[in-house]
């Protein structure tokens, strides 16, 4: 073959092999590209499917039980309801306006670390495709309906406080007002991107500041506005359905496992960790505040060992998904003791009639485990524990700035309650209901409802309710005065 022909089919050859190889090496690049970009992952989307129900489920029927069946039979159908409509109400609230202000991120500025942005008003943007911001495998829109659940179930705590007595048009201005304006922003100061207390680096995996130190600190400021029950302290006000609460415990420890193992956000080892420091968490307090109060009373009690496993599961989720199952103990054990003794001391005190003990077991147990996550949280269990515990490492940076963050939730929850209440107040004519109205039961006089028709029994003064409440004695109005001088 003449040297020229030769050079020419060298020349195609390498030009060949120069092309093969661009290919292979774009598409490789585009491969690694591929692997680098979020993609959904059915194992992950089908649990947190399932964590979205299990902390759905958490508020109707698990606390609307729980509650329920702690009030007199004239004001469970009230405390249901309360529950029950807050699904709906908080469902609205989370789609047209705050997701957007809870995750979307902001501007650059002070403003940004506090609210979230405007971007996603009405899931304008939230779709099928997984935001690597927060969760990588799964949709957007799926991360913003679990995030939803949570939104749902905070204002729900609060009414433990104030059970017997609000209006129930009071109650719903201030739910939507509190979401808002209280709710909102500390979700984005905590979870979302350029939060204010993210970027201290406190630590909280399910919510202990998000969720119950600020339905706990707003439950204290509601039971303080609005005052004692007619008859507390001198008329006996024993719970009317001990078998309610107990169901209510059980599907709140049952849907816990949703709300701390879910907030991983992946069907992975770290969800396991937390399924597992969750249940601890929960069976160290049960054990703890049945134990306090059998050496305390002389008898231990279902109601106790009830409250006893709430606190724990209170205490337990800020910690659950950077602790270890011993350390679990710890926490859900102290957190038995001293949510017991918090509860005690009301009592003592007599001071303020939050009727459920939502400041004892939330307010308490949620500051006792935002704090014990600064003692106890470990790079072993979690990777994203940049500085771990005192109890771990001996720094004392993590505590810090879990302390920090347990003053700003706070102070958070008490000025925007304060204010919350004034607009409702404003709004609705007062908070309160009526004298005539408190004493026929809630039941009756806000929904004209009756929870149970046994003749003239079930709990109720005799009435015809024909709009008009029974009359209130003039002893019980006597006490109510005396009692809240």
């Amino acid at each position: 073959m003449p040297r020229l022909g030769r050079r020419r089919t060298n020349d195609r050859i390498w030009l060949t092999v120069a092309a093969t190889g661009a290919t292979l090496l774009g598409s490789a690049a585009i491969a690694l590209a591929e692997d680098a970009a979020p993609k959904i992952d059915s194992g992950d989307t089908a649990w947190m499917l399932v964590s979205s129900a299990l902390v759905l489920s958490m508020t109707a029927p698990g606390l609307a039980l729980f509650y329920g069946g702690l009030v007199r039979g004239k004001n469970v159908l009230s405390v249901l309801m309360q529950s029950f409509i807050l699904m709906a109400v908080i469902s609205i609230q989370w789609i047209l306006y705050g997701y957007s202000l809870s995750f979307s991120p902001q501007p650059d500025g002070f403003l940004g670390s506090l609210v979230g942005g405007l971007g996603w008003l009405g899931l304008q943007g939230v779709g099928a495709e997984p935001n690597a911001d927060y969760a990588a495998t799964i949709p957007h829109m799926l991360f913003m309906a679990y995030q939803m659940m949570f939104a749902i179930i905070t204002p729900a705590l609060i009414t433990g406080a104030f059970a017997e007595r609000m209006k129930f048009s009071a109650f719903l201005v201030f739910s939507i007002l509190w979401a808002t304006f209280v709710y909102d922003p500390l979700a984005h100061m905590v979870w979302g991107t350029g939060g204010l207390i993210r970027g201290w680096g406190a630590l909280d995996f399910a919510g202990g500041t998000v969720v119950h130190i600020s339905s706990g600190m707003s439950a204290l400021v509601c039971a303080l506005v609005l005052g004692k029950r007619l008859g507390f302290g001198s008329d006996p006000m024993p719970p009317h359905n001990l078998p309610f609460t107990l169901m209510g415990a059980a599907l709140l420890w049952f849907g816990w496992f949703g709300f701390n193992a879910g907030s991983a956000l992946a069907s992975n080892g770290l969800a396991v960790s937390a399924f597992v420091a969750t249940n601890t968490g929960a069976a160290a307090a049960a054990l703890t505040w049945m134990i306090a109060e059998w050496f305390a009373n002389g008898k231990p009690t279902m109601l106790g060992a009830a409250s006893g496993a709430v606190a724990g599961l209170v205490a337990i989720t800020p910690a659950s998904g950077f602790v270890t199952p011993m350390a679990s103990i710890a926490v859900g054990g102290g957190a038995g003791v001293l949510c017991w003794y918090a509860c005690s001391l009301k009592m003592t005190l007599g001071r303020y009639d939050d009727a459920l003990d939502v400041v004892g077991v939330h307010c308490v147990g949620g500051t006792w485990g935002a704090i014990a996550t600064g003692l106890f949280a470990s790079s072993a269990v979690n990777s994203a524990v940049t500085t771990q515990g005192l109890f771990i490492s001996g720094e004392v940076g993590l505590l810090g700035s879990q302390i920090a963050a347990v003053l700003v939730s706070f102070a958070l929850a008490i000025v925007g309650s304060l204010a919350c209440l004034g607009i409702a107040s404003a709004v609705c004519g007062g908070l309160r209901v009526d004298q005539d109205d408190e004493f026929s039961g809630l039941d009756l006089s806000q929904h004209s409802e009756s929870a149970y028709v046994f003749g003239s029994g079930g709990g109720y003064e005799s009435t015809s309710h024909g709009g008009a409440a029974a009359r209130v004695s003039e002893n019980a109005v006597m006490r109510h005065a005396e009692a809240t001088q």
